[in-house]
């Protein structure tokens, strides 16, 4: 795929080393997230994308996008590994890694080139599955993209049929006013809980934060968060994250990954002796991202709001080491809303031809299950069900199984 001075290169993945090295070059000369860092997608990335697809555009010599896939039958999943065991450290503000200021451009480049076909890859058109290549486009690659942005969701409805799977918004605190305090901008009944809050747990000593600056100081914050967290979500019948072994693993390399970079904030909040809680953020950038958290919740009296107040205090941490703003990643918590100044849409999608099997069953599934409502009603006005509706959507379900095992 060419234009005058670009050209777009799909190719396997066989030198990680070499890799990393164009891809913080490329970090340099771009504006990404922290999850389209190397040191998010480099972390056990051998493990996490067995059957790696880069996608790279070069222009004048130079890497002006990356993005890193796994494979796994006709499906590209960007950034992840498309197997739930391993894509368990959820991922947002995903997307293609692109020269600053040609995101848009660059990023429609890199997905059209990913769903050109195994055919154009130069790689063997039998690792796509057993189904014959080419028949109703099924030789195009399924692209499947978690966590993307709005731009990123545009781009991809330009290269195939889009399926909007999910959206959910990820509240987010502006803090480039250096001068201003955020508190202000919060309700007064925020304000007043908040205060409440502060001044119970203020009893048992001074509030204070801590930032981990030692690995082992790293692993004992990991360890405490470990544990009321999962003593938290255990309570509520949950497993809770960590219950995933692949999870701790993760992270606990990429703590050793990011925490010599400045990358990775593991705080712990407390009050006197008192741990209020532990929250693991990373820092890039001038953003503060909360990605996860453990609170005393089962000590905490009936005035203490233990998230409100360890969130509070890192905010102003943030604020103080110069962030930009703080960011609560997807999630619709009380205390987020409460914090937050306005909140981004992020969105999990698909992309497939329009004559796939994939799409048809989309398109009936729809039509079917909008026909069971439209016809629910009987003749008489009262309440009933669609004899069409009745038959078809079981035989629907399971063909959307069927789908799910990646042959298509």
């Amino acid at each position: 795929m060419t234009g005058p001075d670009l050209a777009v290169v799909v190719s396997e993945v066989t030198d990680f080393a070499t890799l990393e090295a164009r891809w913080r070059d490329l970090e340099t000369r771009s504006d990404p997230s922290f999850f389209q860092s190397w040191t998010w997608t480099g972390c056990l990335v051998e493990e996490r994308f067995p059957d790696p697809v880069l996608v790279e555009a070069r222009e004048s010599g130079r890497t002006v996008a990356l993005a890193l896939f796994n494979r796994r039958g006709g499906t590209l999943y960007l950034g992840e590994s498309g197997d739930p065991t391993l894509d368990c450290p959820y991922i947002e503000f995903n997307g293609v890694l692109a020269e600053t200021g040609r995101e848009v451009e660059l990023t429609l480049a890199c997905l059209r080139a990913a769903r050109i076909g195994p055919g154009r890859w130069g790689i063997d058109r039998p690792r796509l599955g057993r189904w014959s290549i080419g028949l109703w486009g099924i030789g195009r690659p399924r692209l499947v993209l978690g966590g993307i942005d709005a731009s990123t969701e545009a781009a991809a409805a330009l290269t195939g049929q889009l399926r909007r799977i999910r959206s959910l918004a990820a509240p987010v605190v502006d803090l480039a006013d250096q001068k201003k305090c955020f508190l202000d901008r919060r309700s007064a009944n925020t304000r007043q809980q908040l205060r409440r809050s502060n001044r119970a747990y203020a009893q048992a000593g001074p509030i204070t934060i801590e930032r981990a600056e030692s690995l082992t100081r790293a692993d004992a914050f990991l360890e405490g968060l470990i544990a009321l967290h999962q003593a938290a979500w255990t309570a509520r019948g949950q497993p809770g994250a960590f219950a995933a072994p692949f999870f701790s693993r993760f992270h606990r390399a990429l703590i050793t990954r990011g925490l010599e970079r400045g990358e990775i904030a593991l705080l712990r909040v407390a009050a006197g002796d008192q741990t209020i809680g532990f929250l693991y953020n990373f820092m890039y950038r001038g953003r503060c991202l909360a990605y996860q958290s453990g609170f005393d919740y089962a000590d905490a009296g009936p005035r203490q709001k233990p998230g409100l107040t360890c969130h509070h205090e890192a905010i102003r941490f943030a604020h103080g080491a110069g962030a930009r703003r703080y960011d609560f990643l997807a999630g619709d918590d009380r205390y987020k809303r409460s914090l937050s100044d306005r909140a981004e849409i992020l969105h999990w999608v698909e992309v497939v031809d329009q004559y796939s099997p994939r799409f048809v069953v989309w398109w009936l599934w729809d039509r079917v299950t909008s026909g069971g409502r439209l016809l629910a009603r009987g003749r008489d006005g009262g309440a009933g069900r669609s004899p069409l509706s009745s038959r078809v959507s079981p035989m629907l379900t399971d063909l959307k199984l069927f789908l799910r095992r990646e042959v298509w």
